[in-house]
């Protein structure tokens, strides 16, 4: 029986979830998958998610964590959406495995699983402890103390 605090306990499906929302690495990965998809051949509305999923990931870098998750959620929700009004497939148009079929199914799993924990961790967040922590940061003196 392994106790809470020892650190080789496995994690709870709970707190892996909330450190996937917390964490600024998702977003950008998803990013970085779409505009591998859609910048060549250039897809005007598909690429209007990455630089909106960088500055999530910028804002939970900068503390804003609750706040960055929710919008993460929300664009990754809305990308899964539209990739998945066309047909996708492991196979490409010859029946053979296509690569990019691979990278698609992979962008639409990795969105669905920020969709998951972001809108898990934004209504779950202790607003009041992570105000503290900013403040506790202090990054960039955004908070003058008197």
């Amino acid at each position: 029986m392994t106790s809470l605090d020892d650190p080789e306990s496995p994690k709870s499906t709970i707190s892996n979830l909330r450190a996937w929302g917390n964490s600024s690495l998702p977003p950008m990965t998803l990013a970085t998958l779409i505009t591998a998809l859609h910048f060549r051949p250039f897809q005007t509305l598909p690429m209007l998610f990455p630089p909106v999923l960088a500055f999530s990931s910028y804002l939970s870098v900068a503390g804003w964590k609750a706040d960055g998750a929710g919008l993460t959620a929300a664009w990754s929700g809305l990308y899964v959406l539209l990739a998945s009004r066309r047909h996708h497939s492991l196979m490409g148009a010859r029946g053979k495995f296509s690569l990019r079929g691979a990278v698609r199914l992979t962008a639409m799993g990795l969105g669905v699983a920020n969709c998951v924990a972001g809108c898990y961790t934004y209504l779950t967040a202790d607003r009041k402890a992570e105000e503290q922590e900013r403040r506790e940061m202090n990054k960039w003196g955004m908070y003058r103390d008197e």
